[in-house]
């Protein structure tokens, strides 16, 4: 038997047997579009979250009040001994490299307006907010600059909240109460969407000083630096840092730069990515071990084919890539369909649920086809092993 002979006969095997290898196929194909799925789904997950962070900019330094002793909300961000301030900005606005800072204070307040009363977002915060954060104004104009002693009561609606309250009428130049103070709207904001659920188009921005009022705080929420493209970063985090240290006498804040949220971030969503894929992958370990048992079936059932292969001249190392062969083109068929039927339920599940972020992970695609080829030759060695050392005397003797 030559190469083309083993081929042929591997294939006309497996089509002879129709139900038990579409069968041994669809243990495979199930593992496949198992791991296409939950990857594709830990993916999208990893491109939104990326996405959302990405939205306002890479370019950003955030600074918050309170050390953090590790990643994530600082210890004193609602208890700093010294909060940040509004000359602290001031004062950072004018380091190298620098192009704008933005202070911040948030909470959430009754907007009353139109006839109408809703419970919103209210953002405290400078001027330079729709540069910075690149946030756009629809209607009329955002907050002017001001004094910061004695700020304008000037508010600037999200859309959904001028929706609300308003509806399609044109709001600006109408009063409204934030909190029970009130407020001339100014401006609208074009529609920016949801961040990590929260709806920054329903929301209200006033002038951080009137937000530190409003909210009773003596310190910022936070203080986000935008810097010049292809600045050093670390000169900057390290100029931030010096002048913070001198006006408060401490190190009590903490600097945060887009870099670091976004690398701990991708390196999470990647090992979920990971972790969702090997989960797929013991389905494919599960259509292994019916591979092994269908080809040691097939072994029994074939015992009298296999003497007649070796009284024609078939040698060992021919019968065994015979049964090798057939495992692999059973796994080979169980991945692509794999792959076939996991596009076609992402696909679906596009159509079902379109507010889930789904994205093909081509990568783990590929790899879920290697393993399973993999898996078909592991399970395919022991049948195929004993198939070529079958007696051929003994073998033609059987039934």
């Amino acid at each position: 038997m030559n190469l083309g002979e083993v081929i042929r006969f591997t294939a006309s095997s497996a089509v002879s047997h129709r139900l038990r290898s579409g069968l041994t196929a669809l243990g495979i194909a199930i593992g496949v579009t198992a791991v296409v799925l939950l990857t594709s789904i830990g993916a999208g997950l990893r491109d939104y979250m990326l996405n959302q962070f990405t939205q306002f900019g890479t370019n950003i330094i955030a600074v918050n009040p309170g050390k953090a002793k590790t990643f994530g909300m600082p210890a004193g961000v609602l208890n700093s001994s010294r909060p940040l301030s509004l000359d602290d900005a001031r004062a950072l606005k004018r380091l190298p490299y620098v192009r704008s800072t933005l202070p911040m204070v948030q909470g959430t307040a009754s907007v009353e307006g139109g006839g109408r009363e809703r419970k919103t977002i209210v953002s405290g915060t400078g001027d330079e907010l729709p540069q910075a954060l690149s946030f756009r104004v629809a209607l009329g104009e955002f907050l002017p600059p001001d004094n910061v002693s004695a700020p304008r009561a000037f508010a600037v609606l999200g859309s959904k909240l001028r929706s609300e309250l308003f509806g399609v009428r044109n709001p600006l130049g109408e009063r409204i109460r934030v909190g029970g103070q009130r407020y001339t709207v100014i401006g609208v904001m074009e529609s920016k969407g949801t961040m990590f659920g929260f709806d920054l188009d329903d929301a209200v921005y006033i002038p951080v000083a009137k937000g530190l009022e409003l909210f009773n705080r003596e310190g910022l929420f936070e203080i986000d630096v935008m810097y010049d493209e292809g600045a050093p970063v670390e000169e900057v985090v390290k100029a931030v840092s010096r002048v913070l240290i001198a006006r408060h006498g401490g190190e009590d804040f903490t600097i945060t730069t887009q870099q670091q949220m976004l690398e701990v971030l991708g390196s999470v969503l990647n090992v979920v990515t990971f972790a969702v894929g090997a989960l797929g992958g013991i389905s494919l370990l599960v259509g292994g071990v019916g591979i092994f048992t269908i080809m040691t079936i097939a072994v029994r059932e074939r015992t009298a084919e296999i003497g007649l292969l070796q009284a024609i001249g078939a040698r060992r190392r021919q019968i065994r890539d015979v049964f090798l062969g057939e495992s692999l083109l059973l796994a080979g068929i169980g991945g692509v369909s794999g792959i076939l039927l996991g596009l076609l339920c992402i696909a679906g599940l596009g159509v079902a649920l379109p507010a889930l972020p789904v994205s093909p992970a081509w990568a783990y695609m590929g790899l879920a086809v290697v393993v399973s080829l993999i898996i078909g030759l592991i399970a395919g060695v022991m049948p195929a092993i004993r198939a070529a050392r079958l007696d051929p005397v003994e073998s033609l003797r059987a039934d």
